[in-house]
C-alpha cells in the first residue's frame, strides 16, 4: 500500500511553496541561503518570507525577498502586516516591494508588538484588519497576488467558528486570491475546514500548511499558542526521542510525509511548507511526493 500511495503522488501535478524567516545574524543568513539553494531546484510556486511582530523585521524581510528576485528563478512572496504602522507606512512598504520586483504579498494582521498572547490594538492611522489591508494592497497594486491566512481549528482570538469564517470571507471579498492554513497535525481538521469554507461561498484555494517537526517540544509549545491541537498519537511518535536527534529527524520526515501523502489521497495538490530555514526534512517529504530537482528526468511530475 505505501508503494501505491507513492506512485499516486508521483503521477499527480503536486505543487509546493516554502516559507522562510529573515535572518538575524550572518550565520543565520548563510543557513537560510543554503536552504533556499537546496529547495529552489524543486520549482516551488513561490517562496515566502515572514514579517516580525510589529514590523520588527521589515528591512530584513525586504532585503531577503529582493535577493530572491535577483538570485533565484522562484517568485518570492513577502509577508506584510498592519501592526504598529500607519496606512502611509504600510503603503510605502507595498511600493518598495513592487520596486524590488515582488508580485506576491502574504497579507496578515500580524501579532502585536508584544507577541502572541498580547492584545491587538489597531494603529489610529493604520489598517484595522487584514481585510482592510488586503483592500488597501489591491487598490494600490491591482496586479499583485495576495495570500492570506486560514485556521482549520479556529483562530485563537475568534469568539466562534462562524466569526472565523466571516473573517476569511471578508478577506476574500477584499481581494485575496489564496489562503494558507496554520499548520495542523490531524488532516480531518483541514478537510472539514475546506468543506465548511466551500459551503459558505469561499472558493479560493486553501493550501494546507505543513510543518516537519524537528523539535517536538518547541513545536508543541507554539501550537498551543496558535490554537493548533497536538493529537496523542502524534506526540507518541516522538516520545523518548528528546536526546536522540538523529532518530527524531527520521521520525519527523516520516510523519510529515505520511500526512502529506494522506492529503494527496484526498485530492490535495498544493502544499505550503514551514521550513524553519532548514531544508533537509522538507526536501525529503517533497521527494516522497514525487518532486525532483528541475532538469532531472523526474522533474516533470511537478510541472
Amino acid at each position: 500500500m505505501p508503494n501505491q500511495r507513492l506512485s499516486r503522488a508521483a503521477r499527480r501535478p503536486i505543487r509546493v511553496s516554502f516559507e522562510f524567516f529573515p535572518p538575524k545574524t550572518p550565520e543565520m543568513e548563510a543557513a537560510l541561503w543554503r536552504a533556499v539553494e537546496r529547495l529552489a531546484p524543486l520549482d516551488p510556486t513561490f517562496m515566502s518570507v515572514t514579517y516580525g511582530a510589529g514590523g520588527s523585521t521589515r528591512e530584513r524581510t525586504h532585503a531577503t525577498v529582493a535577493r530572491m528576485v535577483q538570485e533565484t528563478h522562484v517568485p518570492p512572496a513577502a509577508h506584510l502586516t498592519c501592526v504598529s504602522a500607519t496606512k502611509a507606512e504600510v503603503d510605502a512598504v507595498v511600493d518598495s516591494y513592487r520596486e524590488a520586483g515582488v508580485r506576491h504579498i502574504v497579507a496578515l494582521r500580524g501579532d502585536p508588538a508584544g507577541g502572541v498572547g498580547s492584545t491587538f490594538e489597531p494603529h489610529p492611522g493604520g489598517y484595522a484588519s487584514t481585510a482592510e489591508l488586503v483592500a488597501g494592497i489591491r487598490s494600490r497594486a491591482p496586479e499583485i497576488e495576495i495570500s492570506v491566512s486560514a485556521y482549520p481549528e479556529k483562530h485563537p482570538e475568534s469568539p466562534t467558528v462562524e466569526a472565523d469564517f466571516d473573517t476569511l470571507k471578508a478577506k476574500v471579498d477584499a481581494g485575496a486570491t489564496r489562503a494558507i492554513t496554520q499548520f495542523f497535525f490531524d488532516n480531518n481538521h483541514y478537510l472539514r475546514y475546506v468543506d465548511q469554507a466551500r459551503a459558505r461561498g469561499i472558493h479560493i484555494p486553501i493550501v494546507p500548511g505543513i510543518v516537519a517537526v524537528s523539535n517536538f517540544r518547541q513545536t508543541a509549545s507554539f501550537a498551543a499558542k496558535a490554537g493548533a491541537s497536538v493529537p496523542d498519537w502524534f506526540a507518541a511518535r516522538f516520545d523518548g526521542l528528546e536526546n536522540d536527534p538523529q532518530t527524531r529527524q527520521l521520525i519527523a520526515a516520516a510523519v510529515a510525509a505520511e500526512q502529506a501523502l494522506d492529503l494527496v489521497d484526498h485530492g490535495v495538490k498544493d502544499f505550503h511548507f514551514y521550513t524553519m530555514n532548514k531544508a533537509d526534512l522538507v526536501y525529503a517529504v517533497c521527494h516522497l511526493l514525487g518532486l525532483r530537482p528541475h532538469g532531472t528526468a523526474a522533474g516533470a511530475v511537478a510541472a
